[in-house]
């Protein structure tokens, strides 16, 4: 029976442009926790929001933040589910890489990899976001990547060194 067993979720949330009722991306992020309890998801930890450089055309910073939720949902109707999060927020469809009001995406699931037609978990490029991994790691450090075996502390810990490398190389 479809729906009759809780999964867990580490979703990640980022937002750069200012919403009417919500305010700013902080504001953003905080409200589109609310819209995902709405949504039947039950938030189980939060992690504490950080501030990050665009990737793209985009030239304002983005809140970033990560969830844990547990849901009776599997994976495409999560999706689904984000997806109408996103649209109630004014997402748009469109040009990649651009500003956002709300971006919410599937990380990893309990149920380890997942392959679908819209849905690849874990996501493909987390392992190279410092801005999903820094605030993944505060809140499941010890979640593990089902391709790598890596857990997201160590995950975080490599992106760290290499930022810090190419920092040092690039003044």
């Amino acid at each position: 029976m479809p729906g009759h067993l809780n999964h867990r979720y580490l979703i990640a949330l980022g937002s750069n442009v200012r919403h009417a009722a919500y305010g700013g991306p902080r504001g953003v992020l905080a409200a589109a926790i609310g819209a995902l309890e709405q949504e039947g998801l039950r938030l189980v930890c939060q992690a504490p929001v950080i501030t990050s450089r665009p990737i793209g055309p985009s030239r304002r910073a983005y809140a970033n933040g990560a969830v844990l939720v547990d849901s009776v949902l599997e994976p495409e109707a999560l999706l689904a589910a984000l997806k109408r999060v996103e649209s109630r927020f004014g997402r748009r469809r469109g040009q990649s890489w651009g500003a956002r009001v709300l971006d919410c995406d599937i990380v990893l699931w309990d149920g380890g990899a997942w392959h679908g037609p819209h849905l690849t978990i874990p996501h493909l490029q987390f392992r190279d976001r410092d801005f999903v991994l820094r605030p993944a790691a505060v809140i499941a450090p010890l979640w593990w990547d089902p391709l790598t075996g890596r857990t997201l502390r160590q995950l975080h810990a490599r992106s760290a060194r290499r930022k810090r490398m190419g920092k040092a190389r690039h003044p």
